[in-house]
């Protein structure tokens, strides 16, 4: 991986302009999401409100991970897994969505594949940057990572679902007709998946291989800039 040729700096006011449209948009959703976790407390929808829970934790996540570990969360980083966390368990889980439309299980499914995959370019990034742990790896084994940690991940998920429904005797993997055991469901789930891993592996690599821009590369820089005291002063 070149570190020669970095991205041209990321403009300050760009950066500010982000930072105000995180926070408004923060702010709206977690004075929503209170609202919508006392309401479910009145209404004794227990299950409901744990997961509106672990969506108001996950908005205050950038706060805890500030005063408890230090740790600086960029807002590109955070709205990712906010706007996903809330399509997953509010509008699917609490709202319904996984019922009210088909393609919204599949499509959750694909954006978790690319979203991971990321996530998996982000970890052998920063992996390489950091100062604890020297490595020099090629767009391709970066790209295999990626896909790999991707479908891990995906499938830990499936078992998760499969534990839950069993043991707790929820509907998470949303059986659908004609398949009252829930496989098909599953197959599809980690075929999506696998896809959306692909996919975003294939970009990285393509991207990475000719030295063009990656935009992944801007928020590992971002998460760098913010956390200078983890990483070697480059």
């Amino acid at each position: 991986m070149d570190k020669q040729k970095d991205a041209p700096p990321i403009p300050e006011v760009a950066i500010l302009r982000g930072n105000r449209v995180h926070r408004i948009l923060v702010g709206v959703l977690l004075l929503m999401m209170v609202a919508e976790w006392i309401f479910l407390l009145i209404e004794q929808r227990w299950l409901s409100a744990f997961l509106a829970t672990l969506i108001i934790a996950t908005l205050l996540s950038p706060v805890i991970f500030r005063k408890k570990m230090g740790v600086e969360i960029p807002a590109e980083f955070h709205m990712t897994a906010v706007v996903f966390i809330f399509a997953s368990l509010y509008l699917g889980e609490i709202q319904d969505f996984y019922y009210r439309f088909w393609w919204w299980d599949i499509a959750l499914h694909s954006s978790a594949g690319l979203l991971i995959g990321i996530v998996g370019f982000l970890l052998v990034y920063l992996l390489n940057e950091s100062k604890r742990v020297e490595l020099y790896m090629t767009p391709v084994f970066l790209s295999l990572f990626a896909f790999s940690f991707a479908v891990t991940i995906g499938t830990i998920w499936e078992i998760f679902e499969f534990t839950m429904d069993r043991l707790f005797g929820l509907n998470m993997q949303k059986p659908m007709m004609g398949d009252s055991s829930g496989l098909t469901d599953t197959m599809w789930d980690m075929i999506v998946n696998a896809t959306g891993a692909f996919i975003i592996s294939f970009v990285g690599w393509w991207y990475l291989k000719r030295k063009r821009a990656f935009f992944v590369k801007n928020w590992i820089r971002k998460f760098i800039m913010s956390n200078p005291e983890l990483f070697n002063k480059r």
